[in-house]
C-alpha cells in the first residue's frame, strides 16, 4: 500500500508544480478533505462502495468541495483516486504529499527533543546548524522529555542525530569494549 500511497502523492506533487499551485494551501485542502473522510465512516462506506453509481459518489465529493473551498485541480484528483477505490488511503496519500512536497521545495521537518526548554538564541543556533548539515531549509518541532539527561535527539526523517548524554556514554562504552 505504501508504494500506491507514494504513487498518488508524487502525481499530485508533479501536477501542483507544474500548475504552479500554492503548496501550503494545497496541503491545508488536501488535509481538509482527508480530515473529512477520515471522520465520516458513513461517507467512507458510500465513496468506497463499487454499487454506488460514480454520479453519484462526484455529487457528494462536489458538495464537500463546495462547502470546503477546494481548488479545481485538487477535487479532480480526489476524483479519480475514489474512482480507482483508494479513497481510504486518503490520509495518507495527504501526509506522503506534504513530505514530498517539502522533500522538492528543499524543506525538512526536524524533531528535536531535550531535557529542558531551549532559549529562542539556542533554537536559532540548532536550526541554523542543521540547516547547513543537511542544506535544506528545517522546520523544527521541539519536545522536552526529561527521561533525556542532556543535550537533545534530533530526527530528520530516517536519519537520527543522538546528541544526548545517554547517547555519548554509549558510544563511550563501545569505544572502551572495542579497544
Amino acid at each position: 500500500m505504501a508504494a500506491v500511497v507514494s504513487r498518488y502523492a508524487r502525481a499530485l506533487a508533479d501536477l501542483a508544480m507544474e500548475k504552479h499551485l500554492d503548496p501550503a494551501q494545497t496541503v491545508a485542502e488536501l488535509n481538509g478533505l482527508a480530515g473529512v473522510v477520515a471522520q465520516s465512516q458513513e461517507l467512507r462506506t458510500v465513496l468506497e462502495n463499487p454499487s454506488v453509481p460514480s454520479r453519484q459518489k462526484l455529487a457528494v465529493l462536489d458538495s464537500i468541495v463546495a462547502r470546503l473551498g477546494v481548488s479545481r485541480y485538487l477535487r479532480n484528483f480526489v476524483a479519480v483516486v475514489m474512482d480507482h477505490r483508494r479513497i481510504a488511503a486518503l490520509p495518507e496519500i495527504a501526509r506522503q504529499f506534504a513530505l514530498e512536497l517539502d522533500s522538492r521545495l528543499g524543506f525538512a521537518e526536524a524533531e528535536i527533543t531535550s531535557a529542558r526548554e531551549l532559549a529562542e538564541e539556542e533554537k536559532r543556533d540548532l536550526t541554523a546548524r542543521l540547516e547547513k548539515l543537511t542544506g535544506k531549509k528545517i522546520r523544527p518541532r521541539y519536545h522536552r522529555d526529561p527521561q533525556v539527561l542532556g543535550g537533545a535527539l534530533i530526527r530528520i526523517g530516517s536519519t537520527v542525530y543522538d546528541g544526548t548524554v545517554r547517547g555519548q556514554l554509549r558510544r563511550l562504552k563501545e569505544q572502551l569494549a572495542g579497544t
